[in-house]
């Protein structure tokens, strides 16, 4: 089977677009198409909000199963809980935890409905990427990925536990900039960016968030340099696929 996959997302996404499609090609051969957008959330890519989107009408993830066909839609959010987008109507974590997550559980089983209904007969199955940890809000990020796994259970979805793979071995929402050199990054040269200490780098000192070791720019675009953090989580993901598709 060559796999068709969709991957749709955040910043987070954004940044990874390329070394996911890259795996997944060389990988499965996958056919692949990236469609993220910064800042973004669920919402951003149901239909019927193109006026309080991110995301135009032509991108909304109904609207691209229907013209593609895939057979995998890789969902990669990290549940931007800050009010960013307007299709949250000013919900945030912050302000309402409560709020935020009734929203965020509906958003997720609104958007599955929508994918089912666009696959038709030929239904493309969901893959939410589990969140590595927040260190402003750990049990955000804990509650957002039960979430993506009681929705991913109701729906005979999948799930790819890439948060798993930025995590700490004993603590998997701690956050932490730096991990032990996996043997895969050993063997390739960037990838293990202090291996005298036989430690890579996640994040850059002033963005706990993004996994890019390049600045962040003003205009969104795939990350420039190699970056384990993302490496760690397209390989995660391509593993998710290959075995859903054998």
């Amino acid at each position: 089977m060559t796999p068709r996959v969709l991957f749709l997302g955040d910043s987070l996404a954004m940044e990874a677009q390329k070394v996911l499609g890259q795996e997944l090609r060389r990988d499965l051969k996958a056919r692949y198409t990236g469609a993220p957008y910064s800042g973004t959330t669920l919402c951003d890519y149901l239909e019927g909000t193109a006026e309080r989107s991110l995301v135009p009408a032509s991108d909304k993830a109904a609207a691209l199963v229907r013209r593609l066909r895939p057979d995998f839609v890789v969902l990669q959010f990290w549940g931007n809980s800050w009010g960013y987008t307007p299709c949250m109507d000013g919900i945030t974590y912050d302000k309402s935890p409560a709020r935020y997550f009734r929203r965020y559980d509906a958003d997720a089983r609104r958007l599955t409905e929508q994918i089912t209904a666009a696959g038709g007969g030929s239904r493309p199955r969901i893959v939410w990427v589990s969140q590595g940890p927040d260190p402003i809000t750990p049990d955000r990020v804990r509650r957002v990925n039960a979430l993506y796994e009681k929705r991913a259970a109701a729906s005979g979805d999948l799930v790819a536990d890439a948060g798993k793979a930025v995590s700490p071995a004993a603590d998997r929402y701690t956050w932490t900039q730096y991990l032990p050199c996996t043997a895969h990054e050993r063997a390739r040269p960037g990838l293990c960016t202090q291996p005298g200490r036989d430690r890579t780098a996640l994040h850059r000192d002033d963005d706990y968030l993004h996994f890019c070791l390049a600045p962040t720019t003003t205009r969104p675009k795939p990350c420039p340099v190699r970056s384990p953090g993302i490496l760690r989580i397209a390989r995660e993901v391509t593993k998710t696929i290959r075995q859903a598709a054998r």
